[in-house]
Formats: C-alpha cells, structure tokens, sequence
C-alpha cells in the first residue's frame, strides 16, 4: 500500500507523446499520484486516466502560461510536468516564475534547450567537447551541397521535425539534389548528416539529473525497429556498403526493445548529457559502429520510452519527486531489472 501523496499537474496527456508517457510512468510510481491531465484538445484518449481533466490552450497562445499557473494554483499541485515540446520550452523559459509559485519543475536550462533543439547545433557542441559523431554540414543553400561525398546520408531539418517529419534517406547524387531542393523550400535550413552503422545497434538512451544537476543514473533500450510503429522511413540499400544492412532505416519516436546494463553505451551517453551542464532528464540517440558510441541526436526531456523504463523499476518522474520534493535520499545508480519490452496500439472508450 502507498503511504505517501502527491498531486500533480501534467500537461500534453494525448498525442502519444512523452506526458502520456510519464502518465503511466506516475502510475506505476512508489507515491499515490493524484494527477490534473490537461491537454489541447478535449478529444484526448487519455482523459479517463487522470483524477481530473483540463482543456487548455496550445503553448503559444498568450494565455497559456496564466491559465496553466492559475490551475496549479487552484488545484494546489506539488509539481507541474511538461508533456510537449512547446510546453517545455514556456516551462523552461518560465521555471523561476514557477518555481516562486512554489511548484518543483523538471525542466532543463533553456541553454540546454538551444543546442538539443537544433540538430546543427547538436553536432557541432558535441564536436567541440570532442566526441565523435557522424560526419555532417549545415545547408542553408543548395550551393553547399557540393562538397558533400559521404553517402547514404540523411537530411532533416536543423529546428523541428518532431517525430522524425521530413527526414529522408538519400543514396545518389540526384536524390540529394532532389530531396535537398524540398527540404530548402520549406524551412530557413537542414543538417546533412552521414547515416551511420545498423538500426540492428541502435540505442535510445536516458540519463537521470536531479534539480541540482545531480547524476542519478541512466538506462539504455536496444531498439527493435521492426512494424510500423517503429520505422519512419525505410530503403533497400543500393550501396555496396553491406555493414549497413540490407534496409537503411529511420526510426520513429515510438521505441521499444531490450533493457539491459549496456555498459559501453551508457557511460558513453553519460558523457555525453553531462557535457550540456543539465537539471533534469536528457535522452540520447546513438548508434554502435565498430564498438563506438556515435549519438545523432539529443532530446532534453523525459522520453517516449518512460513508461517502459518504469516497467523494469528506473521510474524517472517518480524518482525526482521523491528526490527533489520529498527529499529522499535516491542511491545514485539504483539497480532495476532487465527485460524486453514490446509495443502495440490501445482504445480507450472516453465517452
């Protein structure tokens, strides 16, 4: 039975996105959660799984940050939780004001936010703290395209591109015009990246920071990319390069796979996370190429993989409100259990 209670505020419950996944996670929690959900849109699947529900608006109307403070405020929550990347940067951008309101807000600096957000940025910070990491330009025109001869490549936006949207494998000279063209057209810039190693070694990895920057802890998942759910996009490889696989692949943000010790990788993401100076959750995505840990891309927030890790006892949400706000004493490097963990599709009858 759990002895002790929290009441918490959790935005961006629907959508599939990382507040549904720390939803689940608090329900698996060592504390009793009593849980305010809001989202955007009163359509939400996850609205009968929360104590109470609230509508609220996008994170870019002007209201929002008032509407928001004023239902913590009146339900008296402990905590206020982010579930969308546009709530995460208000809540960054605003974590003193909320912080004076008394509320405990796990969100990383906005420092953090400027590099992981922009995948150019991304690289070239992980250059400059000397990791390795694949081979990549800034286009910002198509002119700078034409000193680049490392292929497979991928191309995505520098800014946004949630989810994997808009990002293409390339393998000839004509589809990197091509492809190139459509990204210019639609966005101010992209990163060119070379793609790198098997999606059979690739990781999603997590790493725990308390509100004092802190290192908890951290998990890694081998990711098994293998319906619908999981790949974003996939080719036959045209390539004589064969250590790449028979099919290059993009993965999606829905990660599922194996939890084990990983050593190597993780102390490797470690590194990696701790060099942005963090104060809460950062997620790294890397691959292994020839026994070497090569990240291409870093999210600063809590993961879509968070209620699997909970599964297997590395509660992220949970931790941090024992830690941060109960004051706790969490043994860095706390063990949890080791286990596959697979996905699929859930209906909820809302109405």
């Amino acid at each position: 039975m759990k002895t002790r209670r929290a009441k918490v505020l959790l935005t961006g419950i629907g959508g599939g996105g990382h507040g549904e996944q720390i939803l689940k996670a608090l329900r698996l929690g060592e504390i009793e959660y009593n849980i305010v959900g809001t989202d955007t849109s009163d359509a939400c699947a996850n609205r009968n799984r929360v104590n109470k529900f609230v509508q609220l608006p996008r994170a870019t109307d002007p209201k929002y940050l008032d509407e928001l403070r004023s239902l913590a405020q009146s339900e008296k929550c402990l905590a206020i939780f982010h579930g969308s990347e546009p709530e995460m940067a208000v809540f960054s951008r605003s974590k003193p004001l909320l912080e004076a309101d008394g509320f405990y807000v796990p969100v990383n600096p906005p420092a953090v936010l400027e590099i992981c957000q922009d995948k150019f940025r991304t690289m070239a910070h992980l250059t400059s703290r000397g990791f390795r990491t694949p081979k990549f330009i800034e286009v910002r025109k198509l002119e700078d395209t034409e000193a680049w001869h490392q292929l497979p490549a991928i191309l995505k936006p520098s800014v946004g591109g949630g989810g994997s949207a808009n990002v293409f494998i390339v393998q000839s000279r004509n589809e990197l015009l091509a492809f190139s063209q459509y990204l210019l057209g639609i966005c101010e810039c992209f990163i060119l990246q070379e793609y790198v190693g098997s999606s059979n070694e690739e990781y999603t990895v997590g790493v725990l920071f308390g509100k004092d920057g802190s290192f908890i802890n951290s998990i890694a998942i081998r990711r098994v990319i293998n319906n619908a759910l999981t790949i974003r996009t996939q080719v036959p490889n045209r390539t004589s390069r064969g250590e790449l696989g028979s099919r290059l692949i993009v993965s999606t943000g829905i990660s599922q796979g194996h939890v084990a010790d990983w050593p190597q990788v993780r102390e490797a993401c470690e590194a990696i996370a701790s060099s942005l100076g963090p104060t809460a959750p950062v997620n790294v995505q890397c691959r292994v190429v020839d026994g070497a840990v090569i990240p291409f891309e870093i999210n600063p927030r809590f993961s879509g993989t968070t209620s699997l890790r909970a599964m297997v006892g590395y509660n992220e949400p949970d931790v941090l409100i024992r830690r941060d706000v109960f004051g706790e004493s969490i043994a860095p490097r706390f063990p949890y259990r080791e286990a596959m963990i697979l996905r699929g599709l859930e209906e909820h009858a809302v109405a």
